[in-house]
Parts: C-alpha cells; sequence; structure tokens
C-alpha cells in the first residue's frame, strides 16, 4: 500500500530525463552486431531499465521519510500558543502593583 502511494506521488512530483536519440542509437548498434552479441545488448538494456525504474523511487521514497522524519521532529506552531506566551512575557516585563 505504502509503495504504491510512493509509486504514485514519484510518478507525480518526478520527472524523468527525455533522452534524444538513444532508440536511434540502439537500433545502429543491434544492426552492427552478431546474434550472440545481440543478446548481450538485450540483457544490458534490460538491466538498465530496470535501474532506470527503481533507482528514482528509491531515491524519492527515501528522501520523503527523511522530510517526513524532520517534520516529524518540527514542534507545530500555534499562533494562539505564540500569542499567551507573549503576553505571559509582558506580565513578568511589567508586573502590575497592588494597591
Amino acid at each position: 500500500m505504502m509503495q504504491d502511494y510512493m509509486k504514485a506521488l514519484h510518478a507525480r512530483f518526478c520527472r524523468e530525463p527525455k533522452l534524444q536519440g538513444v532508440r536511434e542509437a540502439y537500433r545502429t548498434l543491434k544492426a552492427k552486431l552478431g546474434q550472440q552479441d545481440q543478446e548481450i545488448l538485450l540483457q544490458l538494456a534490460d538491466l538498465e531499465n530496470e535501474l532506470r525504474d527503481e533507482s528514482p523511487l528509491v531515491s524519492f521514497i527515501a528522501d520523503f521519510q527523511l522530510g517526513m522524519g524532520i517534520a516529524g521532529e518540527i514542534k507545530p506552531y500555534c499562533f494562539e500558543d505564540e500569542e499567551k506566551r507573549a503576553i505571559e512575557r509582558a506580565k513578568a516585563r511589567y508586573p502590575q502593583g497592588k494597591n
């Protein structure tokens, strides 16, 4: 469930760089290689695709978890609490004498 959520966030906010000419270079190289070399090239391309798909997601998840951890350590700001503290400081600074 969390993995699906992270994938959705990654897809929404992370844009993969567009590589121009990669398919054409692949076709040219494939045409010049023998059958055995083509199989090795396909294995390499498959591994590259797996890494390309997995690496950004893993990085995004790690960054997201770090951000959530940092956010969890920060005390939320509350205007009303700040106002009360300011009033208490003012009272301590300027105590009213009883007559």
